[in-house]
This record gives C-alpha cells, sequence and structure tokens, in this order.
C-alpha cells in the first residue's frame, strides 16, 4: 500500500488549459495581491505609527491585516508561479506548509472576529467598562491568545492530515492544497479521525459563532435605547462592516465544507473558495471598518 511517505508531490488543479488565460490569471492574481499587501501594509503602517490608533480595535484591525497578509500569501504566490510556468506540481513538503500556514491564519482571524465582536459589545453596552474589560496588556494577550490557538488548530490538522496513508493517487482537485480534498486521497479508515477533528473544529467554530450573534443581539439591544438617531447611526455603523465579514466567512466556510458530497463539483468549489478567501472584499470591509471609528473617536 502506497503511502504519503512514497508521495513526493501532488498535482493542483489548474485553473485553465489555455495558455493565454493562464497568463491572464497571472497577472490578474498578482494585482490582487500587491493591492492586498499594500493595503493591508498601510493599515498596519498607519496604525503602528499614530499615537492615537493606539486603542484596541486598532490593535485587532493590526493583526488582523497581518493575518490577512499571511493567509493571502500561503495560496496566491504558488498559483501564479503554476500560471506563469505552466505546471500543476507541488512539492509534498510545500503542500504540507501550505496547509499549515492557511488552516493558521484562517484559524487565527477567526478567533479575532471572535473577540472584536466582543469589543463592540463593550464598547456600545459597557461604555463606562470598556477600559478596565480591554485595556492595552489586555489587548496584547487576547491577540496573542488568537494567533496561539490557530497555530495548535493547524498544527493538529496537518499532522494528523499528513499521517494518513494514501493510496488514490495524487491529483489534488482543487487550486491549493486543503484537508478535505487530501482526504479524498486516503485509502484507510484513519482518515475518520481527521472528520472527527474536522467536527470539533466545527463545533467550536459554531460556538464562537453563537458567542458572535449573542453579542450582536445585546448590542442591537442597547442601540435600540439610544434617543439620538445620529448616536444610533454612529454606533451602528461601527458594527455593520465586522457583521458583514463574520457572516461571509460562517456561511461560505459552512457551505464550502458541509455541503453534501453531490455537489461537490469542482466548479462548485472554485466559486466557494475563491468567495471565502476574497480578501479584497474583506479588505475593503476592513477600510470601512477604519474610517467609521475614526468617525466616531471624532470630538
Amino acid at each position: 500500500m502506497s503511502n504519503g511517505s512514497s508521495i513526493t508531490r501532488f498535482l493542483l488543479l489548474p485553473f485553465s488549459d489555455t495558455r493565454e488565460l493562464q497568463l491572464c490569471q497571472f497577472w490578474l492574481f498578482l494585482g490582487i495581491f500587491l493591492a492586498v499587501l499594500v493595503g493591508n501594509g498601510l493599515i498596519i503602517t498607519s496604525t503602528a505609527c499614530d499615537q492615537h490608533l493606539h486603542t484596541p480595535m486598532y490593535c485587532f484591525l493590526l493583526n488582523l491585516s497581518l493575518l490577512d497578509m499571511g493567509c493571502i500569501s500561503t495560496t496566491v504566490p504558488k498559483s501564479k508561479a503554476n500560471s506563469l510556468w505552466d505546471t500543476r506540481a507541488i512539492s509534498y513538503t510545500a503542500c504540507a506548509a501550505q496547509l499549515f500556514f492557511f488552516l493558521f491564519f484562517i484559524s487565527a482571524e477567526y478567533s479575532l472576529l471572535t473577540i472584536m465582536s466582543y469589543d463592540r459589545y463593550a464598547a456600545i453596552c459597557k461604555p463606562l467598562h470598556y477600559g478596565t474589560f480591554l485595556g492595552s496588556r489586555a489587548c496584547v494577550h487576547i491577540a496573542a491568545a488568537a494567533w496561539v490557538s490557530g497555530f495548535v488548530h493547524a498544527l493538529l490538522h496537518t499532522a494528523n492530515t499528513f499521517s494518513l496513508p494514501l493510496c488514490r493517487g495524487n491529483a489534488v482537485e482543487q487550486f491549493f492544497c486543503e484537508t478535505p480534498h487530501i482526504l479524498k486521497l486516503s485509502c484507510s479508515h484513519s482518515y475518520l479521525r481527521e472528520v472527527g477533528l474536522l467536527g470539533i473544529s466545527c463545533f467550536l467554530g459554531l460556538v464562537c459563532f453563537v458567542f458572535i450573534v449573542g453579542s450582536y443581539v445585546q448590542i442591537f439591544r442597547a442601540l435600540l435605547r439610544i434617543p439620538s438617531e445620529q448616536g444610533c447611526h454612529k454606533a451602528f455603523s461601527t458594527c455593520l462592516p465586522h457583521l458583514t465579514v463574520v457572516l461571509l466567512f460562517a456561511i461560505t466556510g459552512t457551505f464550502a465544507y458541509l455541503k453534501p458530497s453531490s455537489i461537490s463539483l469542482p466548479s462548485v468549489d472554485l466559486m466557494l473558495s475563491v468567495l471565502l478567501r476574497n480578501q479584497e472584499l474583506k479588505d475593503a470591509l476592513r477600510k470601512q471598518m477604519t474610517g467609521c471609528f475614526m468617525y466616531v473617536q471624532k470630538p
């Protein structure tokens, strides 16, 4: 029986068999990649250099920007290189590294989104105690916990996935290395162990989502009690972009991994993957969020 150690490389799904479209994809993704790096770099630089932005929310935004940069850097460069050189290959080690870092960044990002919902709850529902709940030291510790949790989550899934025996070829029906598609290559019942881990991860994700929803229920109740329409609009504007990102993140992620196998088509997977990882959309929403916070904090 063939196992993971006998496979030296995987074959990723190509975007197109037409050379012209491959080159078009390369330049398109290069433009998106550079735009995301520049946009997030500006957020990181402005937040780090401006003393007025050394607040809990901007601390979380800085970390979110770092995670976005890391997330897009794990998949897009290899995809661009394959399109440029007209190849599908990715080494076994590079595939494992790609899976690990993507899970690391995406898990930490979801943890931060959960934390940011609590930040908005504290700022709107408990404004007098906001500094007590989320001081500068607490923000650093919370952000660090999000990174550590993402690291542990990624390490468990990557180690478990690549310890499985693989005997169904090396063709990954996806544009990057992803756990569900690696599991399809396994020929052992040991894959049920990874399925169990995925189930636990989904449960924890659901708990985070319920926490976010609960936070926003309390936030909306508080907003309804604000007598000033302008004040209510200001407070709501700080929450809407974050809530939109969370809903997009949760809905696309849930459908991508829990959809029935009968509709597991490459075209559907591509649409879901692009939507889930649309960094331009999240970056635009973050810029809107940043603008709203700056507006609210003006005297």
